[in-house]
């Protein structure tokens, strides 16, 4: 079997986050790392965050996760030991997510609500998927297309 994980660096809403984490545990997701100035599940004084719990209904429990304030040693890492990394942004560089030819291991990379992901990040990217838009808006909210993504792609 395959093994997927999920970066979330610089999400900005814990709903978000948590929505993330419920759909990355029903798609078979084996671990959700977090970096930057995401939200994490448990906070700094150890307690459980409520706005991410409320969206998780308990997958941030049952999903092995882990923080990093920056994700490049992680990328480097992952890398490293084979992990093909892959970021969803819509980018001159993406092609459609249903084309993905996904590896024995990969990494999705979901960026910030707003700026998506850096193109720093992009960089270490081995590919980048994007989801085609049909209507006038040009996006869907990231918890929305991690589930697209990571649903569309189980089988390759």
């Amino acid at each position: 079997m395959k093994e997927v994980a999920v970066l979330l660096h610089n999400i900005r809403s814990a709903h978000n986050a948590g929505s993330i984490f419920r759909t990355c545990d029903a798609a078979g997701v084996t671990h959700v790392y977090l970096s930057g100035y995401t939200p994490r599940p448990i906070d700094r004084f150890g307690r459980p965050q409520k706005d991410i719990a409320k969206t998780a209904l308990g997958a941030e429990t049952s999903l092995r996760w882990r923080y990093v304030k920056s994700p490049g040693p992680l990328l480097r890492a992952m890398r490293k030991d084979g992990w093909h990394i892959v970021g969803i942004e819509q980018h001159a560089r993406s092609h459609d997510y249903r084309a993905l030819k996904k590896g024995e291991r990969t990494l999705f990379i979901l960026g910030n609500e707003v700026r998506g992901i850096s193109p720093q990040m992009l960089a270490n990217c081995d590919d980048i998927v994007e989801i085609p838009m049909h209507g006038k808006k040009e996006s869907l909210n990231v918890s929305v297309a991690a589930g697209v993504v990571l649903f569309g792609t189980l089988e390759s």
